[in-house]
């Protein structure tokens, strides 16, 4: 009969008949396994029907020794699968313990001798089969939630399972009453089965009774033996770890029993001889749970890897060795300052994604982690404490960094700990996986530890009021506590004394903690905070203040308003009842309300300024009323004219624009000024005579405001190669457009529609407070229109004037109007090369003779036309048709007309500049304004400025005896230098200054020369910040000047002591007072330049060759240091401290890289620039041969890998991000990190040539994949299977199997077949 077919019924019988034939011939038990597995038709490999006839012969009809001992050699030879023949006892047996303690004993040393040495020869043909009876025994699919469980999975869980009910039997069998979540799922059966017969010696039933006792008590010693040994096997921990890591709910169920043996340990340990046991028990599963990869420790690349991650520190020093680990905050923070760049995304998510980042790669405590923060804040707002006068941010954003946005940041940090997904269990906490002390914690004592740096501590001048305030408001909290005082806020202040007290910036830290409840009002009993110094009955704590005169009914008159302006609300009740006057209010009340809501709760209402600049958003869209019907063509919004007006004119300022990206608003701001320009741009001028004037309100100087302060949101003058992406040797960064800002806020909204907002890290909330549709470019045909022709323009010349078209008839129109207002007013008088603001800053015609002259359309029809007029002006002067003077009193007069053509002004110009199709003009003082009288001073000043910072430019100034311009950039100088420096111009002059240095770029390199030293005679005030922003100049277009700047980068921060490395790279102060020239950092000078980079290619291998320079310097110089150089190599400690100053090399450069690039230059690092460096066969040592070029070689593979993981980690962050910072940077992590990894693998694998020494390649790859695995795991989830399995059978032909199964753990659930394939 053909075994194949035979029923289940007759393979037992067949079994049984053959069993006992074989028993009475007295076969020995090997000869017995081969001839049951003849009878039943077993073929080769494991039998997973003889496994289930034999248990099931076993429980428990047929239970004799021989039975077992054939069970034992039938595994030993293979015919069975280990694994599923215990899976089948632990089914049917543990149920049992109690009442079969002899077959329970047998179970646990099969268990012992088999569950630990798992092979996939143990499953041949049969795996398949083996596998669903696994599942069917131990109802894994049910248990874990699987609907077809496969091999791998099968093996993990069947371990877990096995571990689980071996547990429940220990806690049954002590008699605890417990109930775990997963109770049923892991519950065993509960069948009655007759008892089994082991002994044929018939004893009696005390005697039989007494010794099962004893066996069941030795059986619980055991039981807990055979899980020590289970989990301290290689294989099952790494399975263990595997879940743990990728599936934390379904390992939850193993923890839960540990943390209740945990509670009764002591009792357990008096009931059972094993106190040893349980500790091995409680360390095999720690290693588990903190089973971080620790690369070969007692080899030189577990050094190198683990170097300065002994452990986490909970000092912070300005001097030591980990202070420099922390310059990222310094230059991120800085470089956050440019305010020729405004931010997308809020510093905010920045900072949390920053702080995170750094956190984990330094290994440091939360205590140093805050403490590196505020001391980078601090210095930052030191840098720039008495600031010079220029349309730069000064100290209110600096300010706003440290007071605001840090304290916003640490929100969102402690906000993760309370937050996270999968909270780590008490057991875990009691095993000791949490060393670090609680971030809150770590907050305190770091604040408390900020008061012995008094030099950083020391307020700028115009903050001490605001310190000392601050203090005083502590002092008085705590007489008043002490007295008794039941009131202790503003209204028990009114009735008490008040104390002054000496204040300085900890007092206005320790006050923006509290007020976003970080800490309480315990702060102020620390020892030695509050040092009073006078107590008075009439000082500003006891007067009525100001704001609670409004908040009490005052009415806004002249007086309050002026006040309120100056005075920072101090609660968001405030701000939300001036919210409410700018939109209820009277007309008179809107205004006045809009200017304090702009004033200075949005520039220095630290506390709450988060909701100071929403509020100012918000205002931007007011709704529609009630009683708005919207018949015809108007808008509700001509009803808010007065407050937008103010509220537009009030943020105009460079330093409010700022403050607000410095939240990430721009995008929402976008969003809101689109359909103001939409619908002022389409009404005509209400009087007849235009103006820009803060005072008089009208539809045009809206208009204005609103329209060149979107433009300023991106730039918009750009010629067209600068929103392209060149494939190599040039430019790869891509401008912010205005669609992509709509794209991100409508990105915004969508997510918040989604309810997927739950946990965002964001502190200012203000994805929660989106209101409003997504508005796309479409919806506003007026601002497409002209959105698309300024496109054009920038990519294209201009077609000739056509009486026809009835674009070009408006252009006629404004050139007719223009030449007749010149022809009234004169020739104009006066040496043009006098540039002083009082010649030309207001037109020569009043506005009774000029009513008839103006036309009167709306501003969009203006706008469109401008550019036509433009060339025509351009034209007629290049030809001698119409003189340079008239050419700029034309420009000016069409800006008196529309301000807002400024903005078409400077985008043609830009693109002609670029263009290079205009002969330059000679600024001799007769034509156009001459530079003479200081160009030479401010040329040398450049000089010397340049110098300061290590820069050495070559005698390149000299431009013949006169200098030259291109006409339009001649015009464009001509015609910024005639518009006043006040208030009501200010929102013009944000736009000017970042237009003339674009232009500067495109035009001959000497250009920015003149330009600073014209601007220089006009505004005496801003010389020194002219002259700093020329002096930057020569970095847009000069590599070798750019190269110089990044060496000098380099040197200054890592020659010398740490101490001085910040200070030496970004500079102490950046305020010249009465001296110059004055110092700047290297580092400064890179930030404020590094976006201007045209061939950022070249600076992404300047920066990366520099670290493996630097890195072959620091090691051989180190190892000169030595005793002998040997000693690097041999020495622990010594390549330690090796690395950890390659560290530094490399986390500077990978600072430098990300601010340069962003997420683009990033990508090109690993796809590109990183694999070329590999395949090359340079090699910094030259050749050089010993122990130091041997460490150095090794130290150059692991500075590479460590600055490309680190540079990734600050752009893409180190694992889940909040939903605008993954929108914009995390989008291409997974392709540029598979594509490197690819390279790698292939490079492992043998099929590419890598030309990097061999020492080099290996210290790299093996340091990249530790990296990953240590510091951002969730990284490897992206990576392809394929991938992983070449990298880990490459690594494993290294010796690395202990990395190999690290990266494969890290892979997710889909590379756990590959994790048991490997193990197996």
């Amino acid at each position: 009969m053909d075994p194949a077919g035979a029923t289940s019924g007759d393979l037992e019988s067949r079994f049984m008949a053959a069993f006992k034939a074989s028993e009475e011939r007295g076969d020995v038990p090997l000869a017995r396994a081969m001839e049951v597995a003849r009878c039943v038709g077993a073929g080769e490999g494991p039998n997973s029907e003889l496994g289930q006839i034999i248990v099931s012969a076993l429980c428990f009809e047929n239970n004799t020794p021989s039975l077992w001992k054939l069970l034992d050699q039938a595994i030993a030879v293979r015919l069975l699968s280990p694994l599923h023949i215990i899976a089948l006892l632990t089914a049917r047996v543990i149920p049992h313990r109690r009442a079969q303690p002899e077959a329970y004993r047998l179970y646990l040393e099969l268990l012992s001798r088999y569950g630990v040495a798992l092979s996939l020869r143990d499953f041949g043909s049969s795996r398949d089969k083996i596998t669903k009876s696994i599942d069917d025994a131990l109802q894994l699919s049910h248990a874990y939630g699987i609907e077809k469980i496969d091999f791998s999975y099968m093996i993990v869980f069947c371990v877990l399972t096995i571990i689980i009910r071996l547990m429940d039997g220990i806690l049954e069998d002590f008699g605890m009453q417990f109930a775990f979540s997963d109770k049923d799922a892991n519950k065993s059966g509960t069948e009655t089965f007759q008892d089994m017969d082991i002994d044929p010696v018939g004893n009696s039933i005390d005697k039989r009774k007494g010794h099962r006792e004893q066996l069941h008590r030795c059986n619980i010693l055991m039981t807990l033996e055979v899980v020590e040994k289970i989990t301290a096997d290689k294989k099952n921990k790494a399975f263990l770890r595997h879940i743990y890591l990728n599936m934390p709910e379904k390992f939850n169920s193993l923890l839960e029993r540990l943390q209740l043996i945990e509670v009764h340990k002591s009792t357990l340990q008096s009931l059972i001889s094993g106190n040893y046991i349980w500790a091995k028990l409680f360390a095999n599963v720690h290693e588990v749970l903190d089973g971080e990869y620790k690369s070969n420790r007692f080899g030189l690349l577990g050094v190198l890897v683990d170097a300065g991650l002994s452990g986490p520190t909970f000092n912070y020093c300005l001097g030591n060795d980990r202070s420099a680990c922390w310059i990222p905050f310094d230059i991120i923070m800085e470089n956050a300052m440019d305010g020729s760049h405004l931010y997308a995304i809020s510093s905010v998510e920045i900072l949390t994604e920053l702080t995170n980042t750094l956190q984990v790669f330094n290994q440091a405590s939360w205590q140093e982690t805050f403490m590196a923060l505020f001391v980078s804040a601090l210095r930052l707002v030191q840098r720039d404490r008495e600031p010079w006068e220029g349309p730069i941010p000064h100290l209110d954003a600096r300010l706003c960094m440290l007071l605001s946005i840090v304290p916003l940041t640490i929100v969102a940090v402690v906000k993760e700990e309370v937050h996270n997904p999968y909270p780590r269990s008490s057991y875990e906490y009691d095993l000791g996986t949490n060393k670090l002390t609680p971030r809150r914690d770590g907050l305190i004592s770091s604040l408390q530890l900020l008061e012995s740096y008094t030099a950083l501590l020391t307020p700028p001048p115009s903050v001490i009021n605001a310190a000392n305030n601050a203090a005083s408001k502590a002092a008085t909290f705590i007489t008043n506590f002490r007295n008794g005082s039941s009131s202790l806020g503003i209204s028990g202040q009114k009735k008490a004394s008040s104390v002054k007290a000496v204040g300085n910036m900890l007092h206005l830290i320790v006050e923006a903690c509290i007020a976003r409840k970080l800490i309480d009002t315990s702060a102020y009993f620390w020892p030695g905070y509050v040092v009073p110094y006078a107590t008075s009955k009439d000082s500003m704590l006891i007067q009525e203040s100001s704001w609670s005169t409004f908040m009490e009914g005052g009415q806004l008159n002249g007086s309050l308003e002026k006040i309120l302006i100056t005075v920072p609300a101090s609660s968001v009740a405030e701000l939300e009842k001036l919210y409410d006057k700018a939109l209820n209010g009277s007309e008179e009340e809107q205004r006045s309300a809009a200017k304090i809501l702009c004033g200075a709760s949005l520039l220095r209402g630290w506390n709450i300024q988060e909701h100071a600049v929403r509020l100012v958003v918000k205002l931007l869209s007011p709704p529609i009323p009630a009683e708005f019907s919207g018949s015809g063509n108007s808008s509700h919004l001509i009803g808010y004219m007065p407050m937008i007006s103010a509220v537009l004119f009030g943020v105009c300022s460079v330093e409010a624009v700022h403050i607000i990206s410095l939240y990430g608003m721009v995008p929402e701001v976008a969003a809101a000024l689109m359909p103001l320009c939409e619908a002022f741009g389409t009404f005509p001028p209400q009087s007849i005579h235009r103006t820009s004037h803060v005072d008089e309100t009208s539809i045009d100087s809206v208009f204005s405001c609103a329209f060149l302060f979107l433009l300023r949101l991106w730039k918009f003058y750009k010629p067209p190669q600068e929103h392209c992406i060149a494939v190599r040797g040039g430019t790869i960064r891509v401008e912010s457009t205005l669609d992509s800002l709509l794209l991100m806020h409508n990105h915004r909204i969508a997510f918040q529609d989604s309810g997927s907002i739950v946990k965002s890290n964001s502190s200012t909330d203000s994805p929660k407070t989106l209101s409003g549709e997504p508005v796309y470019v479409d919806s506003f045909p007026k601002l497409r229109a002209w959105y698309f022709q300024n496109q054009a323009c920038v990519a294209s010349t201009l077609s000739g004037l056509c009486s026809k078209n009835p674009v070009h008839q408006v252009a006629n129109k404004i050139l007719d109007m223009i030449c007749r207002k010149m022809t009234k007013g004169g020739p104009v008088s006066g040496n043009l090369s006098s540039t002083s603001s009082s010649n030309i800053s207001e037109s020569p015609v009043n506005c009774a003779e000029d009513a008839c002259q103006r036309i009167f359309l709306p501003a969009w029809e203006v706008l469109e036309a401008v550019p036509f007029v433009l060339e025509a002006f351009l034209t007629a002067c290049a030809y001698g048709r119409l003189s340079s003077r008239d050419l700029t009193t034309g420009l000016r007069d069409l800006v008196d007309f529309l301000p807002a053509s400024l903005a078409v002004i400077i985008s043609y110009f830009s693109a002609e500049i670029t263009r290079g199709i205009w002969k330059p003009v000679a600024m001799n003082g007769i034509d156009w304004p001459s530079p003479a009288a200081n160009l030479l001073s401010v040329q040398l000043e450049m000089k010397e400025i340049l110098a300061s910072a290590g820069v050495t430019l070559p005698n390149v100034y000299a431009c013949g005896p006169v200098p030259m311009l291109p006409l339009p950039m001649a015009a464009l100088v001509s015609l910024t230098i005639t518009f006043k420096l006040d208030k009501n111009m200010e929102y013009a002059h944000a736009v000017i200054g970042q237009a003339l240095e674009n232009c500067s770029a495109g035009s001959p390199w000497p250009s920015m020369p003149i330009i600073g030293a014209l601007w220089t005679q006009k505004v005496r005030r801003w010389h020194d910040f002219i002259v700093l922003s020329s002096s930057l100049s020569p970095f847009t277009c000069d590599k070798e000047t750019i190269a110089q700047l990044i060496r000098c980068c380099f040197s200054s921060f890592l020659s010398g002591s740490n101490y001085h490395g910040v200070s030496s790279l970004l500079g102490h102060s950046i305020s010249t007072g009465k001296n110059f020239p004055f110092t700047i950092g290297p580092g400064y000078l890179y930030v404020r330049s590094c976006r201007s980079f045209h061939d950022t290619h070249f600076v992404n291998n300047m920066i990366l060759n520099l670290v493996v320079e630097w890195t072959h310097e620091l090691a051989v110089g180190r190892a000169c240091n030595s005793s002998t150089a040997a000693r690097l190599l041999s020495s622990r400690s010594s390549l330690a401290s090796a690395a950890s100053a390659v560290r530094k090399a490399a986390t500077l450069g990978a600072t430098l890289l990300c601010i340069a690039g962003g997420p683009l230059l990033l990508q090109v690092l690993y796809e590109e620039t990183l694999p070329a460096m590999l395949l090359s066969t340079g090699d910094s040592g030259g050749g050089a041969t010993g122990p130091a070029t041997a460490a150095a070689r090794l130290l150059e593979g692991y500075a590479m890998a460590y600055m490309l993981v680190l540079s990734g980690s600050f752009i893409w962050g180190t694992g889940k991000t909040s939903p605008a910072y993954t929108s914009l940077f995390t989008t291409r992590r997974a392709r540029s990190v598979g594509m490197h990894l690819e390279f790698v693998a292939g490079g492992v694998e043998g099929k590419i040539s890598v030309g990097r020494d061999p020492v080099t390649w290996r210290a790299y790859v093996t340091s990249l994949v530790g990296l990953l695995v240590r510091y951002v795991p969730a990284w490897i989830l992206e990576v392809r299977q394929q991938t992983l399995r070449k990298l880990a059978g490459g690594l494993r032909a290294w010796g690395e199997s202990e990395l190999a199964v690290a990266i494969l753990q890290r892979g997710g659930t889909e590379s756990l077949g590959l994790l048991v394939e490997f193990l197996m």
